[in-house]
């Protein structure tokens, strides 16, 4: 095989860094935004709240089916040249959905802007894994580029709001278009072609369509189960999917030459700790986060925008940390590091168990800020381990998994949480009222019946607001359990500082 090509100077490298940030926060920021658009969209279109939800829900499902078999594409016809076709599907997607006229048009198009944007996460992962040889510069880029998530988390409010204001919500759609160029102009100038150095003969197509459907079904009952019920016959037929397909999914990966995702990466002790700890974490902060500017906006009675301000220190504090990560490398041990950052997020979801509706901004932005450090730092180790723990000719697909996992464990989140939530409200009511003595005038009068209402408003309340310290308690616990997991990660000092070779064109 030639050579590895390198970049020819250190300032190519840090330019290909660039070009894939703006990739990646692109694609996170539309996931973002469009959620704000809904109202607009819901009013447009005629159709109901229930029914909108499938636009997110339509777009998180083909996110994750797509996602391994980019990574598998990647490394088999070249990253490149699948960073760029996802490119382009996503600008004309993105197109499209701006010009949708119904749900049904609104729906076909998302899928495509999803498929899409799935394309992003392996391969740009595995275009800077290849670029950056040097271990400690590797995991430094890998952090960077990982703090594009929480950017784009937080500029999507800020964003949002006012495009849909100014110039309605076909807006945030049609803002894809001349960044998308943008971002597609440097891909095409800085970026340089590599492949694996195993030369594929045939895609494994039924493990792929095998893996599709388990994810499909997987995402959708955790999407839909709290509205139909964990037990309704809908969930059920979910989870009996999910199993068989599964069941399927791996015997066709046992015996295919080339399968779409390699079950020996599961055999790697390295690999399968550092997704663990992954999946902890996100699970954790994602299923507890998307609660923040829902109880901002209920109790402390802000605007959407407003809330979405709150998450300014959540981006300032990742992007500070992030570097910290990198700089640790061959300092500190990588499961110290990673331990340390998963129970520094884990104090920060903690500090948000007192919240109540006489909080003040900073009891919202403290303990943000400390979680934002806390994951922040953590993070380019848990890309870097993922990264030096499987051979460079499959990082695609190493880090497709590693993306799955991440959009897995936030839809478990998001749906335990959200069920933690239910049953921890109904719960404190029932304590509440068990253990209230109401002292009031007749309810056949006027004056009683007024503050009959106000007493039991005040008890429901009051359950609810302690609901939310329960999930807040919850996720905190869950993130220490990651922190334990995290000293079961085991790596060589050399792995850490190995160089990558791969064919570059």
């Amino acid at each position: 095989m030639p050579p590895e090509k390198k970049p020819e100077n250190s300032r190519l490298k840090w330019w290909i860094l660039a070009t894939v940030i703006l990739g990646t926060f692109l694609g996170r920021l539309d996931q973002t935004i469009v959620n704000l658009a809904l109202p607009k969209i819901i009013n447009d279109f005629g159709i109901t709240v229930s029914a909108a939800g499938w636009i997110a829900t339509a777009y998180i499902i083909a996110n994750a089916v797509f996602v391994p078999i980019w990574g598998k594409l990647g490394d088999t016809k070249g990253r490149k040249k699948v960073y760029i076709l996802g490119f382009v599907i996503f600008i004309f997607g993105s197109v499209l959905a701006g010009l949708a006229w119904n749900l049904t048009s609104m729906l076909i198009f998302r899928i495509i802007q999803a498929i899409a944007a799935s394309a992003d996460y392996p391969t740009a992962m595995a275009i800077l894994a290849v670029t950056f040889t040097n271990g400690k510069e590797r995991a430094q880029a890998l952090g960077i580029w990982s703090s594009s998530f929480a950017a784009a988390s937080v500029f999507g409010p800020l964003i949002g709001g006012p495009l849909i204001d100014s110039f309605g919500w076909r807006s945030v759609f049609l803002v894809n278009l001349p960044v998308g160029l943008i971002g597609l102009a440097m891909a095409l100038v800085y970026i340089d072609e590599s492949v694996s150095t195993v030369v594929s003969k045939s895609f494994d197509w039924f493990g792929a369509t095998a893996l599709g459907a388990a994810l499909s079904a997987l995402v959708l009952v955790l999407d839909q189960g709290i509205i139909w019920g964990w037990t309704s016959a809908n969930s059920i037929i979910c989870y009996v999917a999910v199993l068989a397909f599964t069941v399927t999914f791996i015997v066709i990966e046992h015996y295919h030459d080339e399968p779409i995702v390699d079950l020996k990466f599961f055999k790697n002790k390295l690999f399968v700790n550092t997704i663990i700890n992954n999946f902890v974490v996100f699970m954790g902060l994602m299923g507890s986060v998307f609660l923040v500017p829902i109880f901002a906006q209920t109790f402390l009675g802000m605007t959407a925008t407003e809330s979405g301000y709150l998450f300014i220190p959540l981006a300032v504090f990742f992007v500070l940390s992030s570097p910290i990560g990198g700089y640790l490398i061959g300092k500190v041990k990588p499961s110290y590091v990673i331990a340390a950052s998963t129970a520094v997020a884990a104090l920060g979801l903690f500090l948000f168990a007192g919240i109540d509706p006489r909080s003040g901004v900073l009891a919202i932005t403290v303990p943000l800020s400390v979680m934002a450090f806390g994951m922040g730092f953590g993070m380019a180790q848990r890309t870097n381990l993922v990264a030096v723990a499987v051979p460079v000719e499959e990082i695609g697909v190493a880090s497709s998994i590693l993306a799955l996992g991440r959009n897995i464990a936030g839809a478990f989140g998001i749906a335990i949480f959200g069920t933690i939530l239910s049953n921890s409200a109904a719960s404190h009511l029932a304590s509440i009222v068990k253990n209230s003595n109401l002292h009031l005038p007749s309810i056949t009068s006027a004056v009683g019946r007024i503050d009959f209402i106000k007493a039991t408003s005040l008890m429901e309340l009051k359950a609810q607001v302690d609901a939310y310290g329960t999930v807040f308690l919850s996720a905190g616990s869950i993130l220490l359990l990651g922190a334990i997991l995290a000293l079961f990660i085991k790596v060589r000092r050399e792995d850490l500082h190995q160089g990558m070779h791969v064919h570059v064109e």
